[in-house]
């Protein structure tokens, strides 16, 4: 049985200083994560490290962390791993945090696990879901007549079962007024980011991404879906001319220079390329520039046109209509999704 480690030393504690840069907390934010048996330890452990990791960073602990299942004591998860956790009683709460897991769906049929979940929203200024976790406050009536997100498997399956949810399947995560839900596994670090940031501003949140070694948090407008692994084909030839055009997307990437990465002729080459990804060339091309550009677009302050340059569209217009065609919106306007996201409720 694994006992979650919460009250790690912090770095400053240590002697070193590394918190010195980030100022005080004025209250410590008690957040209570639900687990059940068949929960997904990755939808627990991925979103309750990214807020340990404030502790090494802020000279007080920012966020008390606990995890609750409806009986207490030892839960196991999918992945055999069982962990301690306690019983809920009048626990006080701040930010409520629903894990999924196989076992969500079962849990949602059991009215005593729906009260138990109940119980704690009540008690929550915030409440969210990772991955099936939608499924569990779904079935306590907690997400009705609002926009949520889960896992890309289980979004019509949510939509079908309850229909006056506004499920959409291809987010990261989704805030619709205190209600916050968040698709698949490594979304819930995310989320975790995203809260992070509304809690204790931007500079915290990029450096607990840092600590944790992951890119600064997805926007919740993100589509689940990494144009990468969208386009990934059978073939090493393709794969050499992919891992190319990665590396080059600053530079000019016409298809006869892709069809000399893949050692082929060019016109085999551009019949391959669309055998085994369903796009040409170019146009695979453009879709992985404008997912590494939107990365830039929306985490930073840097120009549109110097973005533009950076990876390889030569003219702010050129990206401006790729953007258009990809995501339905400007550069200018996910930068201002991506900032909206950090307001307060």
């Amino acid at each position: 049985m694994v006992g979650l480690l919460l009250d790690a030393p912090r770095l400053g504690e240590q002697g070193d200083g590394a918190n010195d840069q980030f100022p005080s907390i004025c209250a410590m934010h008690r957040i209570a994560f639900y687990v059940f048996p068949d929960f997904q330890l990755l939808d627990l452990s991925g979103p309750l490290a990214a807020f340990q990791r404030l502790d090494q960073l802020t000279p007080e602990q920012a966020y008390d962390l606990r995890v609750f299942s409806r009986q207490g004591g030892g839960v196991r998860s999918t992945a055999g791993i069982t962990i301690d956790t306690l019983k809920p009683g009048r626990a006080m709460v701040d930010t409520l945090i629903v894990v999924g897991g196989r076992g969500a769906h079962r849990l949602a049929e059991q009215r005593e696990e729906r009260e138990a979940v109940r119980r704690l929203a009540r008690r929550a200024n915030r409440v969210a879901s990772v991955c099936t976790g939608a499924v569990i406050l779904a079935a306590v009536g907690l997400l009705d007549g609002r926009r949520v997100t889960t896992h890309w498997r289980y979004a019509a399956q949510l939509q079908r079962r309850y229909p006056a949810l506004k499920v959409e399947g291809d987010r990261i995560y989704i805030r619709d007024g205190h209600i916050w839900t968040s698709a698949g596994i490594t979304a819930g670090i995310d989320l975790a980011l995203a809260m992070i940031e509304q809690d204790l501003g931007l500079e915290l949140s990029r450096a607990a991404a840092r600590e944790l070694v992951v890119q600064q948090r997805r926007s919740g407008d993100q589509s689940q879906f990494s144009e990468a692994l969208a386009l990934e084909p059978e073939s090493d030839r393709v794969r050499m001319a992919l891992d190319f055009a990665r590396a080059h997307l600053h530079e000019p990437l016409p298809v006869e220079r892709l069809a000399e990465a893949a050692c082929l002729g060019t016109r085999q080459f551009s019949r391959l390329f669309r055998a085994e990804t369903g796009e040409t060339p170019a146009r695979a091309v453009e879709r992985l520039r404008v997912e590494a550009a939107r990365h830039r677009v929306e985490a930073g302050h840097e120009p549109i046109e110097r973005i533009a340059i950076m990876y390889g569209f030569n003219d702010p217009e050129r990206m401006r209509r790729a953007f258009v065609r990809r995501f339905g919106h400007p550069p200018q306007a996910l930068r201002r999704q991506a900032r909206g996201d950090t307001r307060r409720y």
